[in-house]
């Protein structure tokens, strides 16, 4: 048994079932964690806004999230660490697609809020799936205005079209920024410090907690850096298997539970 004195989970995929719903235990642990002082802190790409309901339905909106895989780390309106994209680079890549890929629906989240160009039908699909609503304006701009910090674009269009555009950027000078696909036709853009390991070795220095007892929860590939750096790092039972073998221990499923029953087995049991 480890001391675990803080937990740190991913979202869709592992709290989250194939239908959205929430490990239906978990709300149920919420308050046994609070009594024992183990912050559960939630990592994801989400943004604020897409991770406050689940926070607040499990009763922990009083705890910090790490938002955009570790760009943005609040807790309430108190931004706790923050990884803009460079304004240059990003300025170069904005010009980039509008003239090389005008059909790359190009999303922009800064802090809180998410701005697109208009409301085209990657737009609105991603709003049905995250329930979220989007604010139309003058992408260029935005981004163009000294003071705005950008922690994150989703570009979305035909999975070729995106997969075209990711071979093409990653032998395009951009020293300060990463590029990655969360779905065949989604390409995500963070600078290149944002990280979940970036985000837990930031959390571990936020509770002054050592990594060996700390532990992480995830399902997929950019779940393994905080899988492999905490000092017990749970894959989930639908976690590919380069996952499951970057892990200490495999939970159940997401449909099963998994991480409730991570937390009985190796937080709660005595």
């Amino acid at each position: 048994m480890r001391n675990i004195k803080l937990i740190i989970s991913d979202i869709d995929g592992t709290i989250l079932d194939k239908n959205h719903q929430i490990d239906s235990y978990l709300p149920e642990l919420m308050p046994i964690l609070k009594q024992k002082e183990i912050p559960f802190v939630l990592a994801s790409a989400r943004s604020p806004l897409g991770i406050a309901p689940i926070s607040k339905e499990l009763g922990i909106s009083n705890f910090p999230i790490a938002c955009y895989n570790g760009a943005l780390i609040s807790k309430g309106d108190e931004v706790l660490s923050q990884h803009s994209i460079d304004k240059k680079e990003l300025a170069f890549l904005h010009d980039f697609l509008k003239r090389e890929f005008p059909t790359v629906s190009i999303n922009v989240y800064s802090g809180q809020d998410w701005f697109v160009n208009t409301l085209d039908k990657w737009v609105q699909i991603e709003a049905n799936i995250t329930g979220e609503s989007p604010k139309v304006t003058s992408i260029t701009d935005f981004i163009r205005e000294k003071h705005t910090l950008v922690h994150k674009l989703l570009l979305i269009d035909k999975a070729d079209t995106i997969q075209k555009l990711q071979n093409i950027l990653s032998i395009m000078d951009f020293p300060q920024t990463d590029f990655y696909l969360s779905k065949d036709n989604y390409l995500e853009v963070t600078h290149n410090q944002v990280s979940k390991k970036q985000a837990l070795l930031e959390l571990a220095n936020y509770y002054q907690i050592p990594l060996k007892e700390i532990m992480t929860l995830g399902d997929n590939y950019n779940d393994i850096p905080m899988i492999e750096t905490a000092g017990l790092g749970i894959a989930m039972g639908n976690a590919p298997t380069d996952v499951k073998d970057c892990a200490n221990a495999v939970t159940y499923s997401n449909e099963q539970n998994g991480v409730s029953q991570a937390i009985k087995l190796h937080v709660l049991a005595k």
